[in-house]
């Protein structure tokens, strides 16, 4: 792929949205997407709340700024884990396969990952994947998907050099 995959990260988190908690999972995340050579344009703390999240993934999906945007948290049970429903509410395509992915490679680790309701999809051309809110379970999500991505991207680009490699 000609271009570095650009960026975002999102941490949901009520908790450390108000500074009680240090946010451990998007510095986690951080690293990771340095690590891959990828480029981070911006790492954002956000609490638990469903319009702020949508207008939020609306405003950085559309502003065309990054290829994908990973968020981390609220994908649970809890009363207040409202990010699925929020990505649901932006996205215009869903990408299960990534989402299914993900539980499925979790689950292998731990019976909890059936309780993950992460969803992933596509608005304008950015991909949003919602991923666990713990760093060691957010970081094994990301780690599934990423061999993934750059082609997803290319995808997305509308790049030529998405069909490389395909055969009839």
């Amino acid at each position: 792929m000609s271009a570095r995959l650009r960026v975002g990260i999102l941490t949901v988190s009520d908790r450390s949205w108000r500074g009680e908690r240090a946010d451990a999972s998007g510095p986690a995340l951080e690293r990771a997407v340095a690590a891959r050579g990828w480029q981070l344009r911006w790492r954002e703390t956000l609490p638990d709340e469903s319009e702020m999240l949508r207008q939020f993934l609306r405003d950085k999906a559309d502003s065309g700024e990054v290829d994908v945007l990973l968020t981390t948290g609220g994908t649970g049970f809890g009363p207040r884990d409202v990010t699925p429903e929020a990505t649901l509410a932006v996205i215009e395509r869903q990408a299960p396969g990534l989402a299914e992915a993900m539980r499925a490679q979790s689950l292998k680790i731990t019976p909890h990952a059936m309780l993950s309701r992460a969803v992933a999809g596509i608005r304008k051309k950015t991909l949003i994947v919602n991923l666990p809110g713990s760093p060691k379970a957010a970081l094994e999500n990301l780690d599934v998907i990423a061999p993934a991505l750059p082609h997803a991207v290319q995808l997305l680009r509308d790049d030529p050099a998405s069909e490389t490699g395909h055969t009839a």
